[in-house]
């Protein structure tokens, strides 16, 4: 029981991780909560969706390899543009009026609230699934069962997260993105745009955000709501293993899916929001730099 419990806090957390790092591009570029990553990733799944119902219904209830591809790439490119509408639209006007962090982020919450109720205008308020054919039984590893999506979920996230790394750490963009995060305006007199750059953040958090919303839609359903639970989660792996930073929103996210798991070992499984939300709180009572962070003078005194 321990050993498959472990199993399903890693899987977890590697969604947890996915929505966390997105989450993470984003702030480290425009320092302000952006609630609204939390739709972002439920609009993937729906884009994802409307592809692979528009399949089915052409080719006869089949869908072949190019029909998964063609929904993965539509749900990853929708979620990227409506990242990038939302901040040219909403937060682009505010950041010309010098808004505070408190408009931003009722702004972003207000984003939410709208598109997330625009999809359930679109696709009703009934559960939907992407899944397609019959349900399969998992692999059995000594005491512990895996199913092929649960492999497919870990494996892609894990590559895209070493390959955000690598991107942040070895590419001229990347570097431009790390510096607009440290000083926006030392950025801008050697030549780097902030603007270039927090649009091609909010284009890469989004499109990861779309791909945890597409990997979770083949584990579980599709709902209007889904987001709301993903966006908090994240926002709390973010903080557990350090606002701001991506290595640390990787662990965070994997420490919060590991920890919920066991939490439920000896109680039920309804508590394991509850069991995040404790975390959250004793982090911030002893450790609100997060594991990975770095505690500022404001904190030392």
């Amino acid at each position: 029981m321990v050993q498959q419990l472990v199993v399903n806090g890693i899987i977890a957390g590697s969604i947890y991780a996915l929505v966390a790092i997105g989450f993470t591009v984003i702030y480290r570029t425009v320092k302000f909560f952006h609630l609204a990553h939390g739709v972002v990733y439920t609009a993937g799944a729906y884009f994802a969706y409307s592809v692979v119902s528009f399949w089915l219904l052409v080719f006869n209830n089949q869908i072949n390899f190019m029909g998964w591809l063609l929904a993965i790439l539509t749900g990853v490119i929708g979620a990227g543009i409506l990242g990038i509408v939302i901040d040219r639209f909403v937060y682009y006007p505010l950041r010309k009026q010098n808004a505070s962090n408190l408009i931003f982020l009722i702004a972003s919450f207000g984003v939410f609230i709208f598109i997330q109720n625009l999809l359930q205008l679109i696709y009703g308020a009934q559960i939907l699934t992407i899944r397609t054919g019959p349900i399969k039984e998992g692999h059995h590893f000594f005491d512990v069962v895996i199913t092929d999506i649960q492999i497919l979920i870990l494996t892609v996230s894990i590559f895209l997260m070493i390959l955000l790394w690598l991107f942040i750490q070895k590419t001229k963009l990347g570097k431009a993105m790390r510096a607009v995060s440290d000083d926006p305006m030392a950025a801008n007199i050697v030549g780097i745009n902030p603007e270039k750059i927090i649009l091609i953040s909010f284009a890469i958090g989004s499109a990861l955000a779309g791909i945890a919303g597409i990997l979770i839609s083949f584990e579980t359903n599709i709902e209007p709501t889904m987001g709301f639970i993903a966006i908090l989660k994240g926002i709390i792996a973010s903080i557990i293993g350090g606002i701001g930073n991506i290595p640390g929103a990787v662990l965070g996210g994997f420490f919060l899916g590991a920890v919920e798991n066991l939490g439920i070992w000896k109680i039920q499984a309804g508590w394991k929001d509850c069991i995040a939300f404790v975390i959250l709180i004793i982090f911030l009572l002893i450790r609100p730099w997060g594991i990975m962070g770095i505690k500022t003078e404001k904190e030392t005194i």
